[in-house]
């Protein structure tokens, strides 16, 4: 096949064909963790798509292909009214956008697959809650109301679609923010649908192998009983702290906490995973690197010496410059009586003090006289142009995983989510009982989650031991202990160890 690989044989590729998601994928199933079978459209088959404006030729039939390998492997049939099977269509570019692209669930529930789901698992609510996600999905990525009834037309407008969202403005605007060239084009995973609406033992989640913000060796993240993944890494839903599923599944717990560590041990880094669980079977669909920042990138880097995995040089080269201008990370002073207004989850530590807005389009026009505080039900990602010119992050709902603290996370700016209570209107929020006009000055703690009024005094703490030791690697990698900031001294490190 030239447009297309196995997820369990794709045995060569880099990120530019396969995508950062099926390689991760890839090694998940070389390490015989559990992955949904599935195969991944290359992105030279986006590029070509884009140059071309059609599929290309030949993608049409290896897809049907493909498709005929998943059944024999599942021993399902794809839109069949027995045994049916159900896909998902995810992007997967080389550099991760996370929601900037199309995603279809439950793809191939036509309506006789939909009656045989019904029908096998005896739960026909289920069946048509499954049906409906994915017209939803559908309808959402293709911007269409007409619904292919034949599976394999289907999946072809699905995998269209995801082509196609590489060139939408918020995909477009992500790129510039961050970097991203614009050649580069997705992939395309399709996998076996596992559901994690199924019953009252399913789920999904997204679990870090360490928290995020500290860098603590410890599962940090969320999950969300009978519901999909969407719903977790939207926002939308509230969810509950990821320990919640050592009492509720015992079993999948521990396979999870396995399959970190294992993980762990194969990047030699901090990892991140998304998962299902589907009738109290644990499956991953997604793992990368946890990409720490600040004082967390410092912890996990020296602890991950400590542990044998790396050695100094390559934990110096682990954190950058920036992350150190980060460590020293400020935090409402407790002694402060500050007027409190709301807490929810802290995603993203430091303060932000700024002015109100409700929407993305006001936080731009806002901060162009001063920094704002972007407050929102929750974040899509449509509101891009928002979160970059917000210099703080409120929503009232979704937790550490949700795009607003992924997304506050990858830009290093402070943010809190899920504020009981908080209500967004246009022009307006509501919490603690008072109820503030857009503009009014607020101040945020991403570590401690506290919204308050106003500017309070701050105070930041000390260099831990974590930030000692790796500067004291540093003075010995350069040579050069002289008495300049710590992120000097740390660049001094960087540029000896490049020379060598």
């Amino acid at each position: 096949m030239r447009w297309i690989r196995r997820v369990c044989a794709a045995t060569e590729g880099t990120a530019q064909t396969l995508g950062g998601k099926a390689l991760g994928l890839v090694e998940l199933h070389r390490l015989g963790l559990p992955v949904p079978e599935g195969f991944v459209v290359t992105a030279e088959a986006c590029r070509a798509f884009l140059r071309e404006g059609r599929l290309p030729e030949g993608l049409g039939e290896e897809l049907a292909s493909a498709v005929a390998d998943l059944e024999r492997s599942t021993g399902r049939v794809f839109g069949g009214p027995d045994r049916p099977l159900a896909v998902s269509v995810r992007s997967g570019a080389g550099v991760s956008m996370p929601g900037m692209m199309t995603t279809v669930l439950n793809l191939g529930l036509t309506a006789g697959a939909t009656e045989g789901l019904a029908a096998e698992t005896g739960d026909r609510r289920f069946a048509l809650d499954a049906r409906r996600g994915f017209l939803a999905s559908f309808a959402s990525a293709t911007a269409q109301a007409s619904v292919p009834e034949d599976a394999a037309g289907q999946l072809v407008r699905a995998v269209e679609a995801v082509f196609s969202s590489w060139e939408t403005p918020r995909a477009h605007a992500y790129r510039e923010l961050n970097g991203i060239p614009h050649d580069l084009g997705t992939a395309v995973v399709v996998q076996r649908m596992v559901f994690g609406n199924r019953d009252e033992r399913s789920g999904s989640g997204v679990a870090f192998s360490r928290n995020p913000n500290t860098g603590e060796q410890l599962p940090y993240g969320d999950v969300l009983f009978g519901h999909q993944g969407e719903d977790v890494v939207s926002g939308r839903a509230t969810t509950r702290p990821l320990r919640e599923l050592a009492q509720r599944e015992p079993e999948v717990w521990a396979g999870l906490v396995d399959a970190l560590r294992r993980i762990e041990g194969h990047l030699r880094d901090a990892c991140y995973v998304e998962f299902t669980v589907e009738s109290g079977e644990l499956w991953l669909l997604q793992v990368r690197p946890g990409r720490f920042t600040g004082g967390a990138a410092v912890r996990v880097a020296v602890e991950l010496v400590d542990e044998g995995l790396i050695g100094r040089e390559e934990a110096l080269l682990r954190v950058s410059p920036a992350h150190l201008r980060l460590v020293r990370t400020p935090r409402i002073a407790s002694t402060v009586e500050a007027d409190h207004l709301a807490r929810g989850i802290g995603a993203c530590p430091g303060v932000a003090t700024g002015r109100i807005a409700t929407t993305a389009d006001g936080a731009v026009w806002m901060a162009r006289s001063g920094p704002v505080v972007l407050v929102r039900p929750e974040t899509s990602p449509g509101d891009l142009r928002g979160l970059a010119a917000a210099t703080g992050i409120v929503t009232a709902r979704g937790g550490p995983a949700s795009h607003a603290a992924v997304v506050a996370r990858a830009m290093g700016k402070p943010a809190v989510v899920g504020v009981a209570g908080l209500t967004v209107d246009t022009g307006s929020v509501t919490a603690g009982g008072r109820t503030l006009p857009e503009g009014t000055l607020v101040t945020l703690d991403g570590t401690s989650g506290d919204v308050v009024l106003g500017s309070p005094h701050t105070v930041t703490d000390a260099a831990d031991e974590h930030l000692h030791r790796l500067l004291a690697w540093a003075d010995d990698a350069s040579g050069d202990p002289s008495a300049r900031d710590e992120a000097g001294r740390l660049e001094a490190a960087h540029t000896a160890l490049r020379i060598r």
